[in-house]
C-alpha cells in the first residue's frame, strides 16, 4: 500500500482563459474543479497507474465534504481528518495562446494543536500497512513548520519508505528527519542549499549537499528533466534523465505530482532507480497533455517512456 499525506488539501480550479490579462474581464472558455493538494494530486496519478494508494490529510467544512466527493467520483480511497475550519480553493488560469499560467493560492485553515495530533495519529496507524508513505505540499495555519519531521520520526518503527515533496521551511526541517527520497524543484533546491545554479555541475553538487542535510536520496526536478542522487549500498549513483518535448502542452499544472507518481509506481514494482526515473519523466510529460494536476493517460505515458532518457553520471571526474 502507498499513502500520502496532504495536510493542505484544496478545491483546485483550472480555468482556460484565452488572451489572459490582468485588469479585464474575461470569460473562460472551460472550466476543471477537482480534488487537490500536493498529496491528493500524487494518489491521483498513482491510481490512474494501477497502484494501490490511500490518501490522508486535513479536510473541513464544504470545501472538504467536496473534496472527499470528489475523490469518491475518482475512486480513490482515502481516510482524512476532519477539522473545524474551511479548507482552501486553489485557483489557476491556463492562457492557451501563450502557453502561460497563472495560479493563485489560499494559505488554507487554522488547524488546532489537538487536530494536528488526531492527523500525527492516522498517519502512524495507516504506516503500519504501507510500503511507502508520501510526504506533501504545503503546510495550513498553525501546523508546526516541523510537522514533516515530526512524522518522519512517528512512521520510522514501521520502516516505509518516506518521500518527502515541500518548499521552503517545512522542507528543510522536514530532511532533518531523514526521509528516504526528498524531490524539490529546481527553485526550492536553490533555497533549501542557499545558492542559485549556473550549470548541471551545480545541480550535481547540490543533490550531495541535500543528502549531507539528512536525505538519503535526492531528485531535483528541472523544466526539462532531472538530476538524481541515490545511495545504492555503500555507493552513491548520480543520474541526469531528460524526456523529448512534446509539439503540443496543454497544462504544466501538477507535472511535477505527476512525475513523482510515475517514480514510486516504477518503485513499489521494484524497478531499479535509473528506471524510474524514465517512468516519472514519461508521466511528468503525460500530465502535460491533459488539464488537471495529476490527471494523465497510462496509456500515453507508457509510450513516452521511449523519448524518456536518463545516463549516469561519472562522480569521479
Amino acid at each position: 500500500m502507498i499513502i500520502t499525506i496532504t495536510p493542505n488539501a484544496a478545491v483546485d480550479k483550472t480555468l482556460t482563459v484565452p488572451n489572459f490579462q490582468t485588469g479585464f474581464r474575461h470569460r473562460a472558455s472551460e472550466s476543471l474543479t477537482l480534488p487537490g493538494g500536493k498529496g491528493v494530486n500524487i494518489a491521483r496519478a498513482l491510481k490512474t497507474l494501477g497502484e494501490p494508494v490511500v490518501v490522508t490529510g486535513l479536510v473541513g467544512g464544504r470545501a472538504g465534504q467536496q473534496i472527499v466527493e470528489g475523490l469518491q467520483r475518482e475512486n480513490v480511497l482515502n481516510d482524512f481528518v476532519h477539522i473545524g475550519g474551511e479548507s482552501r480553493t486553489s485557483t489557476a488560469v491556463v492562457d492557451p495562446t501563450t502557453m502561460t499560467q497563472t495560479e493563485v493560492v489560499e494559505y488554507g485553515p487554522v488547524v488546532t494543536e489537538p487536530e494536528t495530533e488526531a492527523l500525527l495519529d492516522k498517519v502512524e496507524y495507516l504506516a503500519k500497512g504501507a510500503r511507502f508513505v508520501v510526504l506533501a505540499g504545503s503546510l495550513p495555519r498553525k501546523v508546526t513548520e516541523d510537522f514533516y519531521a515530526a512524522v518522519l520520526q512517528r512512521i520510522r518503527k514501521h520502516r516505509c519508505f518516506s518521500i518527502l515533496d515541500s518548499a521552503g521551511e517545512p522542507l528543510r526541517r522536514g530532511v532533518r528527519g531523514r526521509p528516504n527520497l526528498v524531490l524539490p524543484n529546481l527553485r526550492e533546491a536553490e533555497d533549501l542549499v542557499g545558492h542559485e545554479f549556473h550549470d548541471d555541475q551545480d545541480l550535481v553538487d547540490a543533490t550531495g549537499m541535500v543528502c549531507e542535510m539528512g536525505a538519503r536520496n535526492v531528485i531535483v526536478k528541472t523544466q526539462y528533466g532531472c538530476v538524481a542522487r541515490f545511495q545504492v549500498g555503500r555507493k552513491q549513483r548520480v543520474f541526469r534523465g531528460s524526456v523529448a518535448p512534446l509539439e503540443t502542452v496543454v497544462s504544466t499544472v501538477g507535472s511535477g505530482d505527476a512525475f513523482l507518481a510515475g517514480f514510486v509506481s516504477a518503485r513499489f514494482r521494484k524497478l531499479d532507480f535509473a528506471e524510474c526515473l524514465r517512468h516519472a519523466l514519461a508521466a511528468g510529460a503525460a500530465n502535460t497533455q491533459q488539464y488537471g494536476a495529476g490527471v494523465l493517460d497510462a496509456d500515453l505515458a507508457i509510450r513516452l517512456l521511449d523519448t524518456a532518457e536518463v545516463e549516469e553520471l561519472d562522480l569521479r571526474s
